[in-house]
């Protein structure tokens, strides 16, 4: 099946706001053997939309649309499916009642303009959307299929794991899809390429190298016909590519960092404390993005100063000595988390060189305290501030990991 998504929105062209919408579904495709091949946006202009609507409809077995069911004048989806196919719009009775009824619930009476949300053509049917106003159009004629979602990513994505995605599976047959991502740290996106190159070739399973915001993700898909012969493809192909990255793999699937370091302290029984300069408690923000770490975060210091520093316990004689970027100073950092906030492991981070607009890029070092041990790691990053906070956040977490795995 050969896949076609169509992004709507004159938003969209003017930068105000990313796809998402295109991305998550691009992402969900291949899970059902759906091959992806053209992605479209378009503004709110009925002729180009149509424009657009007829392309995809005639190259390809599915066209995925989101945005433009809303109630407003230039949310024009429905209208310009309905004139792409020479169909006419009408009010549905029932989807009608459902609309007013979700108004009435909410005790407020439903505005004129929503009737347009009640609308089908002949070859249309409605798709419930619980979480808003629009409800979703399944169109089938001529054995071609045309899917319409709405543009809130909250509603889209809803939409497609309840509704459409369940639908779609029973299409495709009995062929089973399986994948698992591996999320790696510490390689660039073309060296984790070179790496695992002799892996490339194989379509089943098949591999998938992502760039993200925590590193460069792997994702492995096997198709087989019964699930398990899939899963156990997966887990030969995951062992050779852990062979080669080894201990740059940090997680998988939905894992993140501030989770899987929080896992294993809450597996020790350990205690963690944080100094940090040059993330500006970035740090301290990821940890505590996980519920369960108020069982073993004491705190964090955000120490941007050589006084505050000092106050909080690092040596002024080692900061005059080596200055307050070096990693002398991230060791004595991670020691006075430690030791002033009472726990079991402190973190420091300091930068010896910041980022500028002239492209120089930053030095941050990263040092871990546990008491009897100190381990201090370095990491230079892209010139861009808050890249750069991100990067060094992540990286702290990852020596974390590879601490607290050696520690057995």
């Amino acid at each position: 099946m050969k896949a076609e998504i169509i992004s709507i929105g004159t938003e969209l062209l003017l930068g105000e706001i990313t796809d998402t919408n295109a991305s998550y579904l691009a992402s969900q495709l291949p899970l059902l053997g759906i091959d992806l091949l053209w992605v479209t946006q378009v503004g709110d202009n009925l002729g180009r939309m149509r424009e657009v609507l007829e392309r995809a409809w005639g190259r390809s077995d599915l066209t995925l649309t989101s945005g433009g069911l809303g109630p407003t004048e230039d949310d024009l989806t429905r209208e310009a499916i309905a004139d792409m196919l020479g169909e006419e719009l009408s009010v549905d009775p029932e989807l009608e009642q459902w609309l007013r009824g979700f108004f009435s619930s909410r005790s407020f009476s439903m505005p004129k303009s929503n009737i347009k949300q009640a609308t089908l053509i002949p070859s249309a049917q409605a798709i419930p959307n619980p979480r808003g106003t629009a409800p979703g159009w399944w169109v089938e004629r001529g054995g071609k299929l045309l899917i319409a979602m709405p543009g809130p990513p909250g509603e889209m994505q809803r939409m497609w794991e309840k509704e459409v995605s369940p639908r779609l599976r029973q299409r495709m047959g009995r062929q089973i899809i399986v994948s698992r991502t591996l999320k790696t740290f510490g390689y660039a996106e073309a060296a984790v390429g070179e790496l695992v190159g002799p892996l490339l070739s194989s379509s089943n399973p098949s591999i998938g190298i992502y760039a993200k915001p925590d590193g460069i993700q792997l994702r492995i898909t096997a198709k087989a016909e019964e699930k398990q012969v899939a899963e156990e493809m997966i887990a030969q192909r995951e062992a050779q590519v852990r062979s080669i990255l080894d201990e740059s793999i940090w997680g998988t699937d939905d894992e993140t960092f501030e989770a899987v370091v929080g896992k294993l302290l809450s597996q020790k029984g350990l205690t963690l404390a944080t100094m940090e300069s040059y993330t500006g408690g970035l740090l301290a923000h990821t940890i505590t993005s996980v519920p369960e770490s108020l069982t073993y975060f004491k705190g964090g210091i955000v120490a941007t100063s050589d006084e505050v520093m000092v106050s909080f316990g690092v040596d002024a004689a080692l900061i005059a000595q080596h200055g307050a970027g070096g990693p002398e100073v991230a060791a004595a950092m991670a020691e006075a988390a430690r030791s002033r906030l009472a726990a079991d492991i402190g973190l420091g981070i300091t930068g010896a060189t910041r980022p500028t607009e002239a492209g120089q890029a930053g030095r941050v070092y990263i040092a871990i305290d546990d008491g009897k041990n100190k381990r201090v790691a370095g990491g230079t990053y892209p010139p861009l501030l808050p890249e750069l906070k991100r990067r060094a956040t992540y990286h702290t977490l990852l020596e974390l990991r590879k601490a607290l795995l050696s520690n057995k």
